[in-house]
């Protein structure tokens, strides 16, 4: 699996940028939203679930958004319930356990499905180039909106790559 991590952190990706700026989301709390909401910014886009085995990278998650918030980076979560039905919760309960449990202030979205014929269309732009395997996949977007690498779910998000990348992306 690192093989393919590293491989994958090292393609780079051409998706354009308005396709990806301009994709209706909705927030956790429901409201309307874009990644023009973030935009000049680096983002690292994340499928999150509760009841995962990775489900603790939320605290890895929190810690690199409060990093390097200041310099122009977000973490930005989208729950998905299509892995082992790891997120079942209402968005009101992932919100609660999130902020309760890991006390996360990133960015949260409403619940998405990354797989089959309902996929979100943000994820079927991010995917392009295969599939997501399992929760707490990254997709790491750079200033102008472009996809710039995609790393697997055992790809911790501080002190390694993840974290060189985005120290990269903001031009650190």
């Amino acid at each position: 699996m690192k093989t393919l991590v590293t491989l994958l952190a090292m393609i780079t990706f051409a998706a354009p940028a308005a396709d990806l700026q301009d994709i209706p989301l909705k927030t956790i709390d429901g409201k309307d939203a874009s990644l023009k909401d973030h935009a000049d910014k680096v983002l690292l886009i994340v499928n999150v679930a509760s009841e995962c085995g990775y489900t603790g990278q939320y605290s890895g998650l929190q810690a690199l958004h409060d990093k390097y918030a200041k310099e122009g980076f977000a973490v930005l979560g989208f729950p998905c319930n299509d892995f082992g039905g790891q997120e079942p919760g209402s968005e009101a309960e992932i919100k609660t356990f999130c902020t309760s449990r890991y006390n996360v202030t990133f960015p949260m979205f409403a619940k998405v499905s990354i797989t089959g014929t309902d996929k979100h269309p943000l994820f079927a732009a991010l995917t392009s180039t295969g599939e997501v395997q399992w929760n707490f996949e990254k997709f790491l977007v750079g200033k102008n909106g472009k996809l710039i690498a995609r790393y697997g779910s055992d790809a911790e998000p501080e002190g390694g790559e993840i974290e060189a990348a985005v120290k990269n992306a903001l031009g650190k």
